[in-house]
């Protein structure tokens, strides 16, 4: 009988999805290109769409910008997206989010998020640490399809602002607990 069970399996193929993410990003490739092109996107489509965005993107020294996480569970499930850190508003780092879950959930969505670095503290503990994860100093904006999104006065008060926006999927809700982020070569 083998020692694989469904949960190596599992565990094994949620491990795979950075590496089969990365297939496109070898010597001469475009990567750095594309993920700007898709941060650039992302953060037009936020001032658009969420113009109180634009106070926080002034007001922060930095930007980690995830254009599309995609996060897919069948009780056991995970997420994954890439980025740039940006820094008076050029790419200073390239960084990718991944997170593993087990629970009741099933489905599958998509959806952008920023992290807005109110102090540079904040931003300098992320640049200088390996594997950041999210903690409890991160104050969490959410909007979903036909509402605003609400940040509030006070929201610049903490040292990292989180906003999730542009969902699509079967999956509900968006979290980013737990999501760890590497500095990534693209």
């Amino acid at each position: 009988m083998s020692g694989y069970t469904r949960r190596t399996f599992s565990f094994a193929a949620l491990a795979a999805l950075p590496l089969l993410a990365a297939c496109g990003n070898g010597p001469g490739s475009t990567g750095g290109q594309k993920i700007d092109a898709r941060v650039d996107a992302t953060i037009n489509y936020m001032h658009q769409q969420f113009p109180q965005t634009l106070d926080l993107t002034q007001k922060s020294v930095g930007m980690l910008v995830m254009p599309l996480q995609t996060e897919v569970g069948f009780g056991i499930g995970g997420t994954y997206g890439r980025g740039a850190l940006r820094v008076n508003g050029a790419t200073v780092d390239y960084y990718s989010s991944t997170a593993a879950n087990i629970g009741l959930q099933v489905g599958a969505q998509q959806y952008a998020h920023v992290l807005f670095f109110m102090t540079q503290e904040a931003l300098d503990d992320f640049r200088h640490s390996y594997g950041w994860a999210l903690g409890a100093d991160v104050e969490y904006v959410f909007s979903d399809k036909g509402e605003t999104l609400r940040a509030e006065s006070n929201t610049g008060l903490s040292p990292i602002v989180a906003i999730v926006f542009g969902q699509a999927g079967l999956k509900i809700g968006a979290s980013l607990e737990g999501v760890k982020y590497n500095r990534i070569i693209p």
